[in-house]
């Protein structure tokens, strides 16, 4: 990304943030492999229940709780575990950028992300949590990019040592 002294380029944001979600999706997808596995089901079998499950949330819960079944040797379960749990930090940012609208600021500035989710406090509502868009942002995202990359590979690597369905 460039040096703090550079301008922003939204227009190359937008592009990092098409290439997160083409990161993020390809990596999620894996999951159908880790389920597979797991369960001891075919890939085909494992396709339909990762459809069914239409959140990444309840993805990442049924392969959690797959691993933690006592029949799962303890190596395989840290290891599963230890993929879910990088997962779910990256999904904070991925969601912040999936999840949101836009603002532009009138005098030329530095466009925001806002969230378009409520947030239910015991006595009020939060909403619209704002985040600057700068270079900072876009390296966090290209870090992010980076990091899903890493966790795709891990879980082929995972696929491979523990002979799940490819």
């Amino acid at each position: 990304m460039a040096p703090a002294d550079e301008p922003f380029d939204f227009e190359a944001f937008l592009l990092s943030i098409g290439k997160l979600n083409y990161t993020w999706t390809n990596t999620e997808s894996m999951l159908i492999h880790l389920i597979a596995g797991l369960s001891g089901m075919d890939k085909e079998i494992a396709t339909v229940l990762f459809l069914t499950l239409n959140t990444t949330r309840a993805r990442i819960d049924m392969v959690e709780r797959l691993a933690k079944l006592d029949r799962t040797d303890r190596d395989e379960r840290d290891r599963v575990l230890q993929i879910t749990k990088r997962i779910k930090e990256q999904s904070t940012l991925r969601n912040r950028y999936n999840h949101c609208i836009y603002a532009f600021d009138d005098q030329g500035g530095n466009p925001r992300s806002i969230l378009m989710r409520i947030a239910d406090r015991k006595d009020r509502l939060k909403m619209g949590q704002a985040f600057d868009l700068d270079v900072a942002a876009a390296q966090d995202v290209e870090t992010a990019i980076a990091e899903i990359g890493l966790i795709n590979r891990d879980i082929w690597r995972t696929i491979r040592d523990f002979g799940y369905p490819a």
